[in-house]
């Protein structure tokens, strides 16, 4: 027992002695640990003010705020460890240790987060754009370091990695999209008329968008019909509703004028439509 209790004592006087020794090396690190968030939180907002004065697209702020407070917090963590006496070059040389082992580990992932950072960087398209590519089209609702995110107008989400979209062909129709249509009408009918008609129904539909203003004409001769064609613009998140309304419209505006058609043994109207 009087082993025991020496130990116990022993134990109790090497604790108190370290608590003692460092305890206001840990005190102090906790200190500047708390300066550095609370730091790193009034350099982020005064950031993320001054760039909405200037007009900095979103992704880009939010990005440069981020990057900016991680900086501040490690930089006020590397003087907490020189508080509390701990060197931080061998710290440093295994953290590139370890950081070249999953580098080769995770290629793929680096290589979509340098596409992210480069998409930020560079901004071909912003937040609220509608853009084309890979099959896929729809507005623009979120940039990350790892995906792109759109919304399509039936409300589907598509998320495509960013790897996918450095180094490809992409169209950016910013809020609005385009629609091309056309109809035939006889060689009997005036093609004057008949696109004066178009134009009249296409002034009917609220919503079109008039800048730049709708294009109306004459497509091409067919072998049985004159094509007239005509190109609008419409916002993005309306795009299927304003496209039929406009078909509707044009078809009707042209049998109440009794405009000759095509002939019935071929379709009334041929429409085609492309984005």
């Amino acid at each position: 027992m009087p082993d025991e209790f020496k130990t116990v004592a022993h134990v109790y006087q090497l604790i108190t002695e370290l608590c003692v020794q460092y305890s206001f090396q840990i005190l102090g690190a906790v200190v500047i640990m708390m300066a550095g968030f609370w730091t790193a939180r009034l350099t982020g907002n005064a950031l993320l003010r001054l760039q909405e004065r200037r007009g900095v697209d979103i992704t880009l702020r939010q990005f440069i705020t981020s990057a900016v407070r991680i900086v501040v917090i490690a930089l006020f963590g590397i003087v907490a460890l020189s508080k509390l006496g701990i060197s931080i070059t061998p710290l440093i040389a295994a953290i590139g240790g370890v950081s070249l082992g999953a580098g080769f580990a995770l290629q793929g992932l680096a290589s979509n987060y340098g596409a992210g950072l480069s998409l930020i960087l560079t901004r071909p398209f912003k937040v609220g754009d509608t853009i084309e590519l890979l099959n896929c089209e729809g507005i623009v609702t979120e940039i990350n370091l790892s995906t792109t995110v759109l919304s399509s107008e039936d409300g589907e989400i598509i998320a495509i990695p960013n790897k996918k979209i450095v180094g490809e062909i992409y169209r950016n129709s910013f809020g609005n999209r385009l629609v091309e249509g056309k109809i035939g009408i006889s060689y009997t009918a005036d093609p004057a008329e008949a696109t004066r008609l178009v134009v009249e129904a296409l002034k009917e539909i609220e919503g079109l968008v008039m800048t730049p203003a709708p294009h109306v004409g004459i497509e091409a001769f067919g072998e049985k019909s004159i094509s007239i064609a005509y190109r609008y613009w419409v916002p993005t998140t309306r795009y299927f509703e304003l496209r039929h309304a406009v078909n509707s419209a044009v078809y009707r505006t042209l049998t109440v004028q009794e405009t000759a058609l095509l002939p019935q043994r071929e379709p009334v109207a041929a429409l085609k439509v492309s984005p």
